[in-house]
């Protein structure tokens, strides 16, 4: 991907798998706190955290997330009924992408691989 602004520091990172916990709207905020605290981010806001309640596909439901940061945004989705998560941190702060790793791993009971890809 091209850098279309090299003057501005930016550190990307998406992260998906299976989680093997029960996630509700306090685990989803439990997690952006949480995340955030681990890599010493600072939100500036509360976490949004959406649910469609029943509207569109079933297979698609669960909740849609976002904490705005200091240094940028974490954005989390996740679909209850495939027990799957996909997380994408934006920032313009260094970051520790191994403890996002771990932190993410642990804190869902991750049930298999742990996909991840910076960008």
């Amino acid at each position: 991907m091209r850098d279309l602004a090299p003057e501005i520091f930016r550190q990307r990172l998406l992260v998906e798998g299976r989680y093997g916990r029960d996630v509700g709207r306090d685990e989803v905020r439990g997690y952006l706190d949480g995340l955030a605290a681990r890599l010493a981010m600072r939100a500036y806001g509360e976490p949004m955290i959406h649910s469609p309640a029943g509207e569109g596909k079933p297979g698609n439901q669960g909740y849609d997330a976002f904490l705005p940061l200091v240094d940028s945004g974490i954005a989390l989705y996740v679909w209850t009924a495939a027990r799957f998560f996909s997380v994408v941190l934006v920032t313009c702060k260094p970051f520790d992408v191994a403890a996002a790793l771990d932190f993410t791993r642990t804190y869902f009971s991750v049930r298999g691989e742990l996909a991840h890809r910076e960008f």
